[in-house]
């Protein structure tokens, strides 16, 4: 039987939605909806987070049970549930979308531990909402396998985002046109439980704010702090500073671990900014192979390249300022505000720093490192090299001996392109020149290796593994789910026999779909 104790804060302090019904809707002064699951056919735990089921003192036996399918496929509810769909809004690719709201996932609750953790229990592709708009409110197993295995992998990487607890088939199809071609096709459906400890998002507090609706903006606001945020003090607008002020803090160090392993969101709307600076909503995303700052993942954003991998530091600026705005009615000044944001571009630099003197395995910070580190970064994508391999190349080789590495057998297979190896090996060499230069009386041999090691993974959760992943789960195998979850629960380590994992993408992966590109379709 499982046991989880609930304190649903969030319906419980805030405004709720006096409609009770499904149906599509706007939803003015409520801060939600509440919705119950729609049951599935036949509901089937598929993997789950060993790491998740203990931080919630469940045991992995109880995943095995009927229950635990019934509970966490929509079919069934725990005492102390009271799901519910959040309302919120966002400025989707630049432009404000009005309402949006959780068009696909159902909050069960807030679970309490022992700890005293608060855990937010959510199902992705649980049923329709109010917030629906025209969708079905399912998600595909393609699309949950890839939110599944990056919440956990991120989490390894040391990168802050929201959690998975499991992955459930539901035995019944999704129709999804994956292309948006105009050729819409069946496939298996699937549920992911998210988890967080709390699921508030920028939009959350821009909805209330373009309705002029000031009194749940505060409202709202109150409840984060008091919630999700305790540690800090004081009161009125010295209080809602501070509470800016960290977001924005948080924001920069989340994306600063985005640049450090290569992972591109894909999406960054503010609907999709999670207010605790953790990285949320995996739809799109993909994971730098050669270094190419201009990469996006998502097939959406192809043409405009607005989410690309090295526009991420200044989209989320741009989407704290969204979120500045609709605080502004809640300061007399914007001053505060824009301390906060000034608070987001000095932590996100230092973090830039701390990135560069970890992945390049220096003893502290100097002037010129940044340089150091961005003519490398332009070395690496004139060159087409795979960012991971060769930082983890880097990392091993002997810094006496960094006049021989462009011949090193790890370095050699770090590049995409045999041409454009000889072509730039002169560029590659000088520059290694410049690095063994600035290692001179900084850390030891075992020390440098061991900072670097901590920095550069060896495995990442590149896109064509995951799609390998995803065609063995759709022909019923999934073990190549739990295989590719258990490498990446140790993504710093070497891995004897999983070799394999680390490998560059391989040719055929550079243009199939999910292995490159991806749509939004889910």
């Amino acid at each position: 039987m499982l046991d989880l104790n609930f304190d649903n804060a969030f319906v419980r302090d805030l405004p709720g939605d006096p409609d009770t019904s499904v149906g599509v809707r706007q939803v003015d002064g409520a801060a939600w909806s509440e919705v119950r699951p729609t049951p599935v056919r036949a509901p089937r735990v598929l993997a789950y987070s060993a790491e998740m089921m203990a931080r919630l003192v469940l045991d992995e036996e109880d995943a095995r049970t009927r229950q635990f399918a019934d509970v966490f496929g929509g079919n069934s509810l725990l005492a102390g549930m009271q799901p519910y769909a959040a309302n919120y809004g966002g400025h989707q690719f630049g432009h404000w979308a009005g309402q949006l709201g959780d068009g696909r996932a159902i909050s069960l609750g807030e679970v309490v531990t022992g700890a005293g953790e608060r855990w937010e229990l959510q199902l992705k592709g649980a049923g329709p909402t109010p917030y629906s708009r025209s969708a079905d409110g399912r998600a595909v197993l393609r699309s949950s396998i890839r939110e599944f295995l990056c919440s956990e992998a991120m989490y390894h990487l040391g990168v802050p985002t929201t959690r998975a607890l499991c992955l459930v088939a539901t035995g019944e199809q999704v129709v999804r046109d994956m292309f948006y071609d105009g050729h819409p096709a069946p496939e298996p459906g699937a549920i992911v439980c998210r988890v967080a400890p709390s699921f508030l998002r920028f939009g959350s507090f821009e909805l209330p704010a373009s309705r002029g609706d000031t009194g749940l903006l505060r409202q709202l606001v109150d409840f984060c702090i008091g919630r999700d945020f305790p540690e800090l003090e004081g009161s009125g607008e010295g209080l809602y500073a501070a509470w800016f002020t960290e977001i924005c803090r948080r924001t920069a160090v989340m994306v600063a671990h985005w640049m450090r392993v290569g992972f591109v969101h894909g999406v960054l709307n503010t609907d999709n900014m999670s207010i605790l600076g953790l990285t949320i909503d995996y739809g799109p995303y993909g994971w730098i192979d050669n270094f190419d700052p201009g990469w996006t993942p998502n097939t959406t954003d192809a043409r405009r390249k607005r989410y690309r991998f090295g526009q991420q530091p200044a989209v989320a600026y741009w989407n704290l300022g969204r979120l500045a705005g609709a605080l502004a009615p809640l300061f007399k000044e914007p001053s505060a505000l824009q301390a906060g944001l000034q608070a987001y571009v000095d932590a996100y630099n230092q973090a830039d720093r701390d990135n560069t003197v970890h992945k390049l395995g220096l003893a502290g910070y100097r002037e010129g490192d940044s340089a150091l580190m961005q003519s490398l970064q332009e070395l690496l994508a004139d060159a087409e090299v795979d960012m991971t391999l060769f930082f983890r190349a880097l990392s091993d080789c002997d810094a006496d001996a960094l006049n021989e590495a462009m011949d090193n057998a790890a370095f050699i297979d770090a590049f995409y392109d045999a041409d454009k190896r000889v072509a730039s090996a002169a560029a590659f060499r000088e520059w290694l020149k410049r690095y063994s230069v600035r290692l001179r009386g900084g850390l030891n041999r075992e020390e440098r290796r061991r900072t670097m090691h901590a920095a550069n993974p060896r495995y990442v959760l590149r896109n064509y593994l995951a799609q390998q992943a995803i065609d063995r789960a759709t022909r019923g195998d999934i073990e190549g789910v739990n295989e590719l979850l258990e490498v990446m629960r140790r993504p710093y380590e070497d891995q004897p026999g999983r070799e394999q994992f680390a490998a560059r993408r391989p040719d055929w992966a550079r243009d199939k779909a999910g292995c490159s590109m991806l749509s939004c379709s889910s």
